[in-house]
């Protein structure tokens, strides 16, 4: 009940798709909550979104999101006018490439918040706009992100579950357990013990030039979401046709290759800081609120950091309300912090260069456990 109260905007349409699912009601004598799940805590947040609800904290603020796109699509145009104006000597291109990578970034966390539906109170205007953001800004499909991110916040860090930890154990081991577990079982697909020095030269640079570009157009193809191909097609439209008249095809391409490596660099770091260094394991069916807590963590507010990480240094408050708009973020922390607290679970928050380097720190760790398993006889 709290995932289907969570993801959902318009609760009354998605419950006529349940009607067809049910297959009876819960005798009297049976309890509503499974043994795994902490029944005072499921009470107690259900309290605290009842509250939520109540102070319209998930209402849109739709003039801070107009302002978002503005400021995108200002640094989208920058980006090319430079070049126009100023030709495309070293320095221009430098300044170009900044500016188109700003934009991209930023164009990603605006398509998070359209893809969570919770920049308009109407579903249709979100998926449209999203569209629009994802596929023509961004030239990614806007239903293969959500259909992975939604496993991601459904089961995040819960192994087999969450898409976005897939990258064990083919690249790098993840978590204490699953290190400890992949070194008794003599498995190396990867020299594990070096991986806090080899991610420096592959998650962040590589994710977005390589495996999302084409796994973004293979999910396309192959669920048949040619609404979304054809609005993806006019992002490499525009893209060839306003940077080509300026640009040889040496330089075009290098301009592709590094504003991608550069985005997903930005964006790696600032995805991952909130949920690698945190609990790894299989599903444990915990309450919803467990589930959120064990796998996230925060990163300090200022100015900076919420436009840096698109809101995302908020990552408990956008786990346990993910339809709620960011700029919201803020004021029901300290109601998140309560309830931590009230049941002895830890909320953490961190500052932002130290939730880098735990990333990293949690990738030597989990390497020199799998090591030490591996050379165990």
């Amino acid at each position: 009940q709290d995932a289907f109260a969570a993801f959902h905007v318009d609760k009354v349409l998605v419950s006529k798709y349940l009607k067809p699912l049910q297959i009876g009601e819960l005798a009297p004598d049976q309890p509503s909550i499974e043994p795994t799940k902490n029944e005072m805590l499921v009470k107690d947040f259900r309290e605290l979104r009842a509250t939520v609800e109540r102070m319209g904290l998930l209402e849109p603020n739709q003039l801070f999101f107009f302002l978002l796109l503005a400021h995108i699509l200002l640094l989208d145009a920058a980006a090319w006018l430079i070049l126009f104006y100023f030709g495309t000597s070293l320095l221009p291109f430098v300044f170009s490439l900044l500016l188109l990578t700003i934009s991209q970034v930023q164009a990603s966390w605006l398509q998070h918040d359209l893809g969570h539906l919770s920049v308009f109170r109407k579903t249709k205007w979100n998926h449209l706009l999203h569209k629009f953001v994802m596929c023509h800004l961004i030239g990614a499909s806007a239903k293969w992100w959500t259909l992975l991110h939604s496993q991601h916040h459904a089961k995040p860090n819960c192994f087999h579950k969450d898409p976005d930890i897939d990258m064990h154990p083919f690249l790098f081991t993840l978590g204490k357990k699953f290190s400890v577990e992949l070194g008794i079982k003599k498995k190396k697909y990867m020299p594990y013990n070096h991986q806090h020095k080899y991610f420096f030269i592959t998650l962040p640079p590589l994710l977005f030039p390589t495996y999302f570009h084409c796994h973004t157009f293979y999910i396309a193809y192959t669920k048949k979401y040619w609404a979304d191909l054809a609005w993806m097609l006019t992002f490499y439209i525009r893209f060839f046709y306003t940077y080509g008249s300026l640009l040889e095809t040496k330089t075009l391409n290098s301009l592709i290759s590094l504003h991608r490596m550069l985005e997903s660099s930005w964006f790696v770091w600032v995805s991952q800081m909130n949920h690698i260094p945190m609990d790894i394991d299989y599903d444990k069916n915990l309450d919803w609120v467990s589930t959120q807590l064990l796998a996230t963590c925060n990163v300090e507010q200022s100015l900076f950091n919420d436009w840096f990480t698109g809101h995302l240094n908020f990552q408990i408050e956008h786990h346990l309300f993910p339809t709620m708009p960011r700029h919201n973020y803020w004021k029901v922390a300290p109601l998140v912090k309560s309830l931590c607290a009230k049941h002895g679970l830890e909320y953490q928050c961190k500052p932002l260069l130290t939730a880098f380097a735990d990333i990293v720190h949690s990738l030597k760790t989990s390497g020199e456990l799998w090591h030490d398993a591996y050379l165990h006889k």
